[in-house]
């Protein structure tokens, strides 16, 4: 099979075009012809040698796929509603940037009605973080006001559109005009360009004083403190990445008085059982919801993997931050 690989740690130009064997799916597993491949921001850190691949995992990149089973463990296909010839999208430790892919059974989910198998591969890591983090993690509720930092992001988009759907307020930052202008189409009622405006002076102008309830943060560093000040009394602060570096200084007295709770997350070194569980709330709660259109994938930019600088193209892509969505690798072109 053709896939991309990580040659050496480095720039985008590293990863290459390859011939690998096909792999194996083994107990509880599928083999999925690929068709699409999500690209994310974990791709870029492992390809710079900051995100080290689980014991276990492919070292090929990619942590999202959607395509067609053509074999596997036809027990666990049973146990999970699905068979060869079903078109899936799923979630990956790796492997996903090429034209096969092993995935758990588990975290196999059906392509939803309507969407396109491009589609589908913007879906899995996304929306499996949104869901652990902002629904699971720290209980967003309807009523409540969220702030996603980075609301362009395939994450933003991705958790805008789903606090709104569960009747959040929903306020996101982005680094323009036109990127804050894209998170309100999608459904944020208040937007702030982070590189005009301090983002808590906004925040306690937009909620009067009274903070935000939740906070998702994909940067760290001195976010932190300035996100403390922003919540409001039993607020939550949920950290997914560390852009902004691993450091942070902020007032735990604050922490105290406004009996905050901070916290964080990773996703892809957690075992089989943790993802099938979210694979399982999103099937009842938000396929539906993509199903009759409430929410919509968020493609910016499709790369054909014929071409041989597809995954370089599409990571100095991710890395300009031009982007709003997601980027994604098209196998059948």
């Amino acid at each position: 099979m053709l896939a991309f690989e990580i040659s050496t740690y480095g720039a985008p130009d590293v990863l290459r075009l390859t011939e690998r064997d096909t792999p194996v799916a083994a107990g509880g597993e599928v083999l999925i012809q690929v068709t699409a491949s999500g690209i994310n921001r974990p791709d870029v850190l492992q390809r710079t040698g900051n995100y080290p691949v689980p014991p276990g995992a492919s070292d090929i990149p990619g942590l999202e796929v959607a395509g067609i089973i053509v074999s596997g463990d036809a027990a666990a296909m049973s146990s999970h509603g699905l068979k060869v010839g079903d078109r899936v999208c799923a979630l990956v430790s790796g492997g996903g940037y090429a034209q096969f892919c092993v995935a758990p059974v588990a975290q196999c989910l059906p392509v939803p009605k309507g969407l396109t198998d491009i589609e589908a591969a913007s879906l899995p890591e996304t929306f499996y973080t949104v869901w652990s983090n902002v629904f699971d993690r720290v209980r967003l509720q309807a009523g409540e006001t969220f702030l996603v930092q980075g609301g362009s992001s395939g994450i933003g988009v991705t958790a805008i559109q789903m606090a709104k759907a569960f009747g959040a307020t929903v306020i996101a930052t982005a680094g323009s005009d036109d990127k804050c202008a894209a998170c309100q189409k999608l459904g944020a009622d208040h937007t702030i360009n982070y590189k005009t405006h301090d983002f808590a002076t906004e925040i306690q102008r937009i909620t009067q004083q009274q903070g935000v309830n939740v906070i998702l943060d994909m940067v760290a560093g001195d976010y932190v403190a300035k996100e403390v000040a922003c919540l409001a009394e039993d607020g939550r602060l949920v950290i997914i990445a560390v852009q902004g570096g691993i450091k942070s200084e902020f007032n735990a007295g604050m922490v105290l008085r406004k009996r905050l709770t901070i916290t964080g997350s990773t996703l892809r070194p957690r075992p089989i059982e943790f993802k099938a569980a979210i694979a399982q709330a999103l099937r009842q709660n938000i396929w539906p919801l993509l199903e009759n259109g409430r929410i919509q994938p968020v493609i910016h930019s499709v790369f054909p993997a014929s071409n041989a600088q597809a995954a370089a193209q599409a990571h100095a892509l991710m890395e300009s931050n031009q982007h709003v969505g997601k980027l994604v690798l098209d196998w059948q072109n």
